[in-house]
């Protein structure tokens, strides 16, 4: 049975990103006329404005602006996608152009789409044809991020599937929108700028080289010699970068260029950016339009796009633009640079009255399919469509799977005769980034607790990951090394605290749960040798990875002198630490959310057992307690400290990007509370946490790959980054160690308890 079809959804509030007036530019205006345009023609549709901001401070934005974005503030990018997804708006209309975000051209607005969750249509309003590889990296990704793309030229969508494989019924042709006007007689408005009896030229917008100005003036000698009252009108403030670079030395060499050619009494420039209603009037009053841009590839142009709305007889070069919309009898081109051209087709209109007006006449008539009511009810009917096509959410989370079993294989997918490579591009390993001892001794760990593991396997991996641990000792400077070249030359002589404490974890771990001698030898002499390292270490999380390794130790070696050490002075320290940062809605260690948050409340709690010390005990499930409140979205599910919530003192975390780290690392911290206290809800607590990499959390998406041990590398607002690196694998491996532990003591307790019933 075919589906009913879906209805269409009311669109009832959008966010749009552009330039915004009183930011003085050709985008500033577009953006501000498409806002008045969707306000005008769908006055109960909420438009949030999000102006991209070059100079922060400088411009007093009108209450339409919800937000500035600075152009060079990565965080500015960050908190805009934050405020638009909060917002309730449905969907996102990004106004783009080169030059107005920041980064390697302007990728910083990719980190806001990566950042958000709504559908996204996007206005191209420049389309390279040979970009450089930042350029092309760019526009690539606002492809992929887009549900629809809009360009104002149909050569703007030849390019797209052409150079950048674009999908054709991904882009759409909306023409430029223009204002609604009468056609009138230029007579009605020249005595308003004192043009009365003069035969008026005229070119507007920002000056800058690229609108070939000079064309033009080269042009008006033979001009005014054919028609004496002409007169060349140059409308427009010198471009903001270029008085930023030069001052007015363009526009100087203009003037000069005017006066060498005899023409200066002929020749105007108007050195003011005019605001909206003002432009429209010059350009009533004009004769003739002139666009000499010296761009061939220009997709756009508004300037020529206000001119035919109302109704000029246009003269240009054949740029893309002008040569669309000015085809079939609706204006006249010439060729580039060429003064002469320009002469000879703006004298033969300015001789015949009767074609200067018929001309005028079709591009007027051009110009009543471009109004901007048009504009705004095309991309709103297009908006209404995306969300229509969105995929629904799922009403409920799916059905938790049952605990997956530890699986190899993707670890060993990963890893080689040196050990194991950090990062992938999907499965597949990315050699450039080499090795890292975070994940060589996670790795080591895995060996170490995996129950089915043929002993064969065992020797031949836990002896891999032993050795690259071993390797990145630096005798001299007393630490590990971290990271490793794919060509085995270490990049630095120390790695991390954190990495230096996990180590010692890990080693611990193998002197605890190494199913051979000879490994749980190699570690325990290990340990001893390189575990002082532990007492210079100042990082929280650092302090909290040597803690549980000196936990395994004393598991093995009751009394083993450095690890009391270890755990006497560490949890002491964060015991201060707590003291210091706590509040009454803050209980915990720092006053900042990191990373592998739960291991500072599991180092407390196992401290606590392997001293005796109750009140550690009490710390560690108390801040754990809060820990896990932080984690539980609305719903219920388990919500990983997404890391963009990193480094905001007393804040509460945001939602992404999720990492596998932190639902591993919660896992096994309420294992440890499980174990402390014999109470059963944190073994629910620890299904909970692990669920989410079977698909209960926020987007209903799993993390595991299929049937491989494979684990993609999180959640974003956009769905799931399908990378699947050395850490992810590891942390969906080691948690489902822990929860199969889990399961069958909870089992086994049940099991109890029937037989005692």
């Amino acid at each position: 049975m075919t589906p009913a079809p879906r209805s269409e959804i009311a669109v009832t509030h959008i966010a749009l990103i552009g330039n915004f007036l009183p930011r003085k530019c050709g985008l500033a205006t577009f953006t501000t006329d498409t806002y008045n345009a969707l306000s005008e023609s769908f006055p109960d549709l909420q438009v949030d404005v999000y102006a991209m901001d070059d100079h922060p401070g400088r411009y007093a934005y009108p209450p339409q602006v919800t937000g500035a974005i600075p152009q060079d503030d990565l965080a500015a990018y960050l908190a805009t996608a934050r405020a638009i997804e909060n917002s309730g708006a449905q969907a996102l209309w990004l106004q783009h152009e080169y030059g107005i975000f920041g980064g390697a051209a302007g990728e910083h607005i990719l980190t806001l789409l990566d950042r958000i969750t709504l559908p996204v249509i996007v206005t191209l309003h420049t389309i390279l044809e040979k970009p450089n590889a930042d350029e092309r990296r760019v526009m690539e990704g606002l492809l992929r991020r887009a549900a629809r793309v809009v360009v104002m030229a149909e050569r703007g969508r030849e390019i797209l599937t052409r150079v950048y494989g674009a999908a054709n019924r991904q882009i759409l042709t909306i023409p430029h929108g223009v204002p609604d006007r009468t056609f009138a007689d230029t007579a009605l408005f020249k005595p308003r700028f004192g043009w009365q009896g003069k035969r008026v030229i005229f070119t507007f917008g920002l000056l800058a080289p690229n609108k070939g100005i000079e064309t033009m003036i080269e042009a008006m000698p033979a001009i005014v010699a054919a028609h004496p009252k002409a007169h060349y009108m140059v409308l427009g403030a010198t471009h903001p970068n270029l008085v930023a670079h030069e001052g007015e030395a363009y526009r100087d060499r203009l003037k000069a260029l005017a006066v060498e050619r005899g023409v200066a009494d002929h020749v105007t420039f108007i050195d003011f950016f005019v605001e909206h209603e003002e432009l429209i009037d010059f350009l009533q009053a004009a004769d003739i339009y002139a666009t000499p841009y010296v761009n061939p590839a220009q997709i756009t142009s508004g300037t020529l796009s206000y001119a035919v709305g109302v109704g000029k007889a246009v003269v240009s070069t054949p740029y893309v633009h002008a040569t669309e919309i000015l085809a079939d009898g609706h204006g006249l081109l010439v060729d580039f640079g060429d003064s002469a051209a320009f002469a000879r087709a703006i004298i033969a209109l300015l001789d015949s009255d009767s074609e200067r007006e018929a001309l005028s006449a079709r591009a007027y008539a051009r110009g009543r399919t471009m109004l901007w009511p048009c504009l705004a009810t095309k991309a709103v009917a297009e908006i209404a469509a995306m969300l229509d096509q969105a995929p629904r959410r799922l009403a409920k989370p799916p059905a938790a799977l049952p605990p997956l079993k530890a699986d190899f294989a993707a670890v060993e997918r990963m890893s080689d005769a040196t050990g194991m490579l950090q990062h992938a591009i999907y499965s597949v390993p990315d050699r450039r980034h080499g090795y890292c001892i975070d994940d060589n001794a996670r790795a080591l760990m895995l060996v170490a607790k995996m129950d089915d593991l043929p002993e064969a396997a065992v020797d031949k991996w836990m002896t891999i990951y032993a050795a690259f641990v071993q390797h990145a000792w630096n005798p001299h400077a007393r630490r590990f090394r971290n990271f490793m070249r794919f060509d085995r030359e270490w990049c630095e002589d120390v790695g991390s605290e954190d990495s230096n404490g996990r180590t010692l974890w890990a080693i611990g771990t193998v002197v605890r749960h190494a199913t051979l001698h000879k490994h749980r030898d190699w570690a325990m002499a290990m340990f001893d040798y390189t575990a002082s390292l532990a007492l210079d270490l100042g990082s929280p999380r650092a302090q909290a990875f040597a803690m549980l390794g000196a936990c395994e130790i004393l598991a093995c070696v009751p009394g083993h002198a450095l690890a009391m050490k270890i755990l006497e002075r560490f949890s002491a320290e964060h015991l201060a630490l707590l003291a210091e940062a706590r509040r009454p809605e803050w209980e915990w260690f720092e006053i900042v959310l990191a990373y592998d948050n739960a291991r500072l409340p599991e180092a407390m709690i196992r401290a606590g057992v392997a001293l005796g010390r109750a009140d550690l005990v009490d710390t560690g499930i108390a801040t754990l307690d809060w820990i896990m409140a932080q984690q539980t979205s609305p719903e219920g599910r388990f919500r990983a400290v997404g890391t963009e919530s990193f480094g905001r003192a007393y804040e509460a975390p945001l939602q992404f990007d999720q990492q596998p780290l932190e639902a591993q690392a919660t896992v096994e911290a309420c294992a440890a509370t499980f174990e402390a206290t014999g109470d059963a809800r944190w073994i629910d607590e620890a299904m909970r946490a692990y669920r989410w990499f079977l698909g209960a959390n926020d987007l209903d998406l799993a993390l595991t790959s299929s049937n491989d041990g494979g684990c993609f590398d999180g959640l974003t607002p956009n769905g799931l980054n399908r990378n699947q690196g050395a850490e992810s694998i590891l942390a969906l491996q080691l948690a489902s160690c822990a929860i199969s532990t889990l399961s069958k003591r909870r089992d086994s307790v049940a099991g109890d308890s029937r037989a005692v019933a």
